[in-house]
């Protein structure tokens, strides 16, 4: 089994790909940390991640032990990996190790499950299951501010805003790979919906294109905002 799931920042893919990894015993890869791991890598070198030399250079050095670092969750790392994503090199040298994860996720699971901005369309257009997670503009800047503020960030919301305003400008329009929903993804808006029920949502979804009646998911200890 493989599920691409796509979507802007904040719209709750994240969360999704990772609850459903663990009700269906699927791998889950965090296909953006990939982009932001060598965004990172260039500023750490001074660099800058619009330069295409560099970042090529980046991306071809990666290693999986970079993506543990904490800092890749940070708002320079997803405005750099909004960067080295547009430059087509970059996305070449990370397109091998992606569709490696998808065709032999690790042993004991039964697929994989991948999210990021092009996984539908680009990574892996032979899955069987694609959902494109949305929310609106003004929700995922909310999100996202009170993340950062969690984490004891000092930000202005309207400054959050203007970043994701100019990251979704970046995404939508690059030449290469735009963020597009694929032609025959499942569009799940999570404005108004908890972990919970975009989830089950999302099961629905699943159960229906195995050609099964849905299964009611267990109820979680708790219906936290997706993030």
């Amino acid at each position: 089994m493989i599920i691409a799931i796509d979507g802007p920042a904040a719209a709750g893919k994240g969360t999704l790909a990772r609850a459903l990894a663990e009700r269906l015993n699927l791998a889950y890869l965090d296909t953006g940390l990939l982009y932001r791991a060598t965004g990172w890598a260039v500023l750490r070198a001074g660099g800058d991640p619009a330069d295409p030399a560099a970042a090529e250079a980046a991306a071809r050095a990666l290693s999986a032990d970079a993506l543990d670092n904490p800092d890749l969750r940070g708002e320079e790392a997803g405005a750099a990996a909004s960067k080295v994503a547009a430059i087509p090199a970059v996305r070449a040298a990370l397109l091998d190790f992606q569709r490696a994860f998808a065709a032999a996720p690790p042993p004991g699971r039964d697929g994989a499950v991948l999210d990021g901005r092009d996984i539908g369309t680009v990574v892996c257009p032979e899955a069987e299951y694609k959902l494109f997670v949305t929310a609106r503009l003004e929700t995922r800047a909310h999100r996202r501010f009170l993340e950062l503020r969690d984490k004891g960030v000092d930000v202005i919301e309207s400054r959050v805003l203007h970043d994701m305003v100019d990251r979704d400008a970046r995404d939508s329009s690059r030449s290469v790979a735009p963020l597009v929903p694929a032609a025959n993804a499942f569009v799940l808006d999570t404005s108004d919906l908890g972990a919970t029920d975009a989830l089950a949502a999302a099961l629905a979804y699943v159960h229906q294109r195995q050609g099964r009646a849905g299964e009611a998911p267990a109820d979680p200890d708790t219906d936290d905002d997706v993030s």
